[in-house]
């Protein structure tokens, strides 16, 4: 045979094709399961991200919601709770990062850096879980009126830094975003 001669194809051919391709779609279907169970459940996702109406807090209230199964609080701080927060010098902390996750890793502890940003700065949103070993603490307590966890006895300021007890680090910020005046998007 030459290159130019050319292959009239048989029912042989039409057969190893087909065999081929129903092969193909088999495999698939086998595998299809596998793969599906490896998708996040609608519970997960659902969780991925959560957006609170915060128009009920005013200034010196609370609210803890759960969020990827983490207690979160948002707290409306008081102008005494800010100018509080931002009187601390940053060498007097223990952990001197921001922990904010809107923020570069190396982002300074600092309360402007802990709040929700320019013009929103009396909002605090943090992830509620002591940074010593998991327990939730208590808010609006402690030696420095921020947050205690009785469990070990942390205490957090009030811009959520931990500043005595055993806790290594300042309670996280997690990713959020203002929406509109009164509603964030956390996630």
């Amino acid at each position: 045979m030459s290159a130019t001669d050319t292959h009239e194809p048989t029912r042989r051919d039409f057969l190893y094709i087909a065999t081929g391709m129903a092969g193909a779609v088999g495999a698939g279907a086998f595998a299809w399961p596998f793969i599906d169970q490896m998708r996040p459940d609608a519970s997960t996702l659902a969780l991925a991200s959560v957006e609170v109406d915060v128009t009920q807090l005013q200034p010196g209230m609370s609210l803890t919601l759960k969020w990827r199964g983490k207690p979160v609080f948002i707290r409306n701080r008081t102008p005494e709770e800010i100018e509080a927060a931002k009187a601390v010098p940053i060498a007097e902390l223990k952990d001197p990062v921001a922990r904010n996750n809107n923020l570069p890793a190396d982002a300074p502890a600092t309360d402007a850096d802990r709040a929700a940003g320019e013009g929103k700065e009396n909002w605090l949103i943090m992830v509620g879980v002591c940074t010593h070993l998991g327990c939730v603490p208590l808010g609006q307590a402690g030696d420095f009126g921020g947050w205690f966890c009785p469990c070990h006895g942390s205490h957090y300021d009030t811009a959520g830094r931990v500043r005595k007890g055993p806790a290594p680090e300042n309670l996280l910020v997690p990713t959020f975003a203002f929406v509109s005046d009164t509603k964030v998007r956390i996630g």
